[in-house]
């Protein structure tokens, strides 16, 4: 482990401008590159729904993790891990410093506790898949309650992705899907520093209303039906907060302005549970902002990195 370059991670909800900070402490100590921890930024061509980093900032600063895989590829946390450890390596290499910024809050413990995950079996996950068709989601949902309630009272009776995943592993392992590693409620102590940014409900609610406009107004229609007539979304970047909502529009299931209002309803609703993800997490050092985040949070950052 010492082989590591010290790390820090900026957490916090969609819109609470991580990212912004991140590359300000980036440029300001001139030897920090930045890892993206978003698994939706893992995928090539989708860039304004998911806030990637533009091409000028990922010039002036270095940039891990991005454009990873195509949209129609799946992708999977233990893929994220295997690319973060090299990542990591790299960076280590060159006598940096790693900063990790990012909101996807499975990818952040798994990579910043190094969790120990299940393999796949791509069989049974596709029989399960077929049974959601089927049956719906809640009939799986029930299955697992009554396998791995643990498991199941861990996540949503709608989250598709999540429960076809822990029945996966608890058929294709043998083992509960809650038995492996230490556990999404253990905080063991981390090299991470990890310091979180957070507004108050109102403001963030606000913030999100004009990142989801502005993207509308950059191309994100343009760039959901360039992908979905290129190659497609897989399984996993079809549920991807903007891209779902907009595959419905353009499939003639809702107008342009249901569609965006149901982007905001759904990405202020994402903001919460992020922030009470990160907020389960007694490691995590808050900063409340108030006006910006970069005059705010910036100093945190760079304190960190530089003990």
């Amino acid at each position: 482990m010492n082989d590591r370059p010290p790390r820090v991670a900026i957490v916090g909800p969609t819109a609470s401008g991580k990212s912004a900070v991140a590359v300000a402490v980036a440029e300001q100590l001139g030897d920090v590159e930045l890892v993206s921890i978003d698994s939706m930024q893992v995928y090539r061509g989708m860039d304004i729904g998911t806030a990637k980093p533009t091409p000028e900032e990922r010039a002036r600063v270095p940039h891990h993790l991005l454009d990873l895989v195509a949209p129609s590829d799946d992708f999977s946390v233990a893929a994220f891990q295997r690319s973060y450890a090299a990542a990591l390596a790299g960076i280590a290499a060159r006598g940096h410093r790693a900063l990790l910024v990012g909101g996807t809050g499975l990818y952040h413990r798994a990579v910043i506790d190094d969790l120990d995950l299940p393999g796949e079996w791509p069989d049974v996950r596709a029989r399960l898949l077929a049974e959601v068709d089927d049956l719906g989601p809640e009939a799986l949902y029930a299955r697992l309650a009554g396998i791995d309630p643990d498991a199941a009272g861990r996540m949503e009776p709608s989250n598709v992705r999540r429960i076809v995943r822990a029945l996966e592993v608890c058929e294709g392992s043998g083992r509960l899907f809650s038995s492996f590693g230490p556990g999404l409620d253990a905080y063991p102590p981390s090299p991470v520093t990890q310091i979180g940014l957070r507004w108050d409900r109102a403001r963030s609610a606000s913030l999100i209303e004009q990142r989801v406009h502005r993207m509308v107004a950059d191309g994100l229609v343009a760039e959901v039906e360039r992908i979905r007539d290129a190659s497609g979304f897989s399984r996993t970047a079809a549920q991807a907060l903007g891209y779902k909502e907009l595959l419905a529009h353009l499939d003639g299931e809702c107008s342009l302005d249901e569609a965006v209002e149901q982007v905001i309803v759904r990405t202020r609703q994402f903001a919460v549970r992020q922030e009470r993800w990160f907020r389960r997490d007694p490691r995590v050092r808050w900063i409340d902002v108030v006006d910006d985040p970069v005059a705010e949070a910036g100093p945190a950052v760079v304190d960190a990195l530089t003990r």
